[in-house]
Order: C-alpha cells, then sequence, then structure tokens
C-alpha cells in the first residue's frame, strides 16, 4: 500500500499550485494532509474513488487536517480523548483490520519557545494514545511533526540548537516515541544519509539551495519495519513550503 503525506500551508492555496495533478500522478492508498486553513464548506473536492475525513480548526485559516482514502475504514476518530478539546483540528485516526493510520499536525513551540510547555503536554498525550493503540494492533503515524530529531535532519544543526523545533526537550520525546516501540521509517532505509529534507523557508534562495528541516514523518509500529518497501521525499514536488513524503509497506 502507498501512504503519502504532506503540509499544504492551505489547501486552497495548494490548489491553485498543482495539488490535484500530484494527488492523481501518485495514485496513493491513503493521502494524508496537514494545515488545510480551511473550514467545512469552504473546499469542495470530488476525487473519483476515495472517501474523505476531514478534522477542521475552530479558528478560520488555522491549521486542520485530512484523509483521503480508497479503502473504508472500520472507524474514525478525531483527536485523543476528552482531555484534548480539539479546537485545532490537528489529529485523525482510521482503523482498518491490520493497522491504525494516524495523522497528525503537531503544535509549533513558537520561535520564542513560549508554546514548548503546551508542546511538550502534547507529547506526552499523543504518545500514550499511541501507545494504546499499538498494543491493539500496529500503528501508521504520520505527519508535520515539527520537530528535526537529529543533526542530520536539517541543514544547519549547530546555530538551531535550542531553536524551536530543535530543542533538546523535544527530540528527546521523539526519542522516547521511537523507543517504546516505532521505528522513523525513513531513517530506517536510509540511516546515514544527509540533505534530505521536507521543510524550507520561503526566504530567498533558501529551497533552491537546499537549506532545509526534515521534520515530516512516516513512523511506524516496530511489528511493521520489515513490512517498509520504500520511504520517499519528494522535494521536487512545490505548491507548499513542505514538499510530500511517501511510504510504501506490504500490509
Amino acid at each position: 500500500m502507498k501512504f503519502i503525506s504532506w503540509n499544504v500551508n492551505g489547501i486552497r492555496a495548494c490548489l491553485g499550485k498543482g495539488f490535484l495533478e500530484f494527488f492523481h500522478q501518485i495514485d496513493a492508498d491513503f493521502f494524508c494532509i496537514q494545515e488545510t486553513k480551511c473550514q467545512a464548506g469552504q473546499v469542495e473536492l470530488s476525487i473519483e474513488g476515495y472517501e474523505q475525513y476531514w478534522n477542521y480548526a475552530q479558528k478560520k485559516g488555522y491549521s486542520g487536517t485530512a484523509i483521503f482514502t480508497k479503502h473504508t475504514p472500520l472507524s474514525v476518530k478525531y483527536g485523543v480523548g476528552a482531555e484534548d478539546s480539539q479546537d485545532e483540528g490537528r489529529i485523525i485516526t482510521l482503523e482498518y483490520k491490520n493497522f491504525y493510520l494516524v495523522n497528525v499536525y503537531t503544535p509549533n513551540a513558537q520561535r520564542d519557545l513560549a508554546r514548548l510547555p503546551l508542546r511538550l503536554q502534547w507529547e506526552d498525550r499523543l504518545a500514550s494514545y499511541l501507545q494504546e493503540l499499538n498494543s491493539q494492533k500496529p500503528v501508521v503515524y504520520c505527519g508535520d511533526l515539527n520537530v528535526a530529531h537529529t543533526e542530520i535532519d536539517l541543514k544547519n544543526a549547530k546555530s538551531n540548537i535550542g531553536n524551536s523545533g530543535f530543542t533538546y526537550e523535544e527530540r528527546a520525546k521523539f526519542s522516547a516515541l521511537l523507543e517504546s516501540g516505532f521505528v522513523d521509517s525513513f531513517r530506517y532505509k536510509h540511516p546515514e544519509e544527509t540533505d534530505h529534507y521536507t521543510w524550507w523557508s520561503y526566504m530567498n534562495k533558501v529551497r533552491e539551495r537546499n537549506i532545509g528541516w526534515r521534520i515530516d514523518y512516516f513512523v511506524v509500529s516496530n511489528q511493521l519495519k520489515e513490512q517498509i518497501e520504500s520511504a520517499t521525499i519528494h522535494p521536487h514536488i512545490m505548491g507548499s513550503d513542505h514538499c510530500p513524503i511517501e511510504l510504501q509497506l506490504q500490509c
């Protein structure tokens, strides 16, 4: 099965920048998007052969997630439970016979780290949720996770230590999740490769010079790691400040 994840940074804008061309070309079983930045009724997408599941933020033009799938799920869940108010529309879970698919747009700690405490609480709740799911059946967890895990996951590691997305705290939470029974699919297939990024600043020629961060992931349960056929980044697909990532899995 083929999975795609892409932070589109506004689906309405991305639709005018080649979204549907890539969508049809890649022909994925599951196409997950983050940062949709729309409310119900603002976008009408009729894509033959796909069911759609949307989780909208209450705040207009902000956050939001969606999944397009060829496969009818056994169940659909929005959020991670009663503790999460779901105001920002950041999580969708689809359940299938052999796995759960969890699409997530992780909160940014912000440049001044004002949201770091909230971010760390989020990480704890989400980790507990993923571990609970994993105790029932394997998990495919994807999205914009807003963290570069190791120094090879961003271009200028030394100068970014302690910055949002590369704090010791955020990286430690990601490490702890992996240690609890999950694997970063891209690093599993490409353990030492450098210069692979999924997000670039809009500053002049930054993307052209490949000064980026790898902050978008497919993380899968350890039980699935031998079923990973490929984990790919598509840096030449434009339309957003992020690029799509792909996972091919035998499941």
